[in-house]
């Protein structure tokens, strides 16, 4: 068998064009490395649109809290749809995989305040993927 010179070069592009089967798997592992990728980013970007949910109900909460506070020693709203019934929310707050927040009044960390959470992507209450 005769060799050309460039033939047996050995680097970094010779890898990639001795056969077909490395290129496949360069492509592949390619595409499973954006596919992963991707993954991660839409899952960082579910969780920041639920914190943005969350800051938006804890703004309604605190005027709520502001608006009623001489009445009948109340110090947050029973559901978290009371809210949209008196005017503070266009809807009912909902994270960004569509389950219901949380209100939790008195808080866990502020026992004068209030809590607002998600249960997260998996919905179980008080799971490891909770977003507060």
């Amino acid at each position: 068998m005769v060799f050309f010179p460039w033939e047996r070069r050995r680097g970094f592009r010779s890898i990639f064009m001795r056969s077909r089967a490395r290129q496949a798997l360069g492509v592949a592992a390619s595409l499973a490395i954006f596919a992963m990728l991707a993954r991660l980013e839409r899952h960082a970007s579910a969780v920041r649109a639920t914190r943005a949910q969350i800051s938006d109900t804890i703004a309604a909460v605190d005027a709520w809290r502001a608006d009623h506070e001489a009445d009948r020693g109340q110090t947050c709203p029973a559901f978290p749809g009371d809210l949209v019934a008196a005017g503070y929310l266009p809807e009912a707050p909902r994270d960004a995989w569509g389950h219901p927040l949380r209100l939790a009044c008195p808080g866990r960390r502020d026992p004068a305040g209030f809590d607002v959470s998600s249960d997260g992507p998996d919905g179980e209450r008080g799971g490891l993927d909770r977003v507060e």
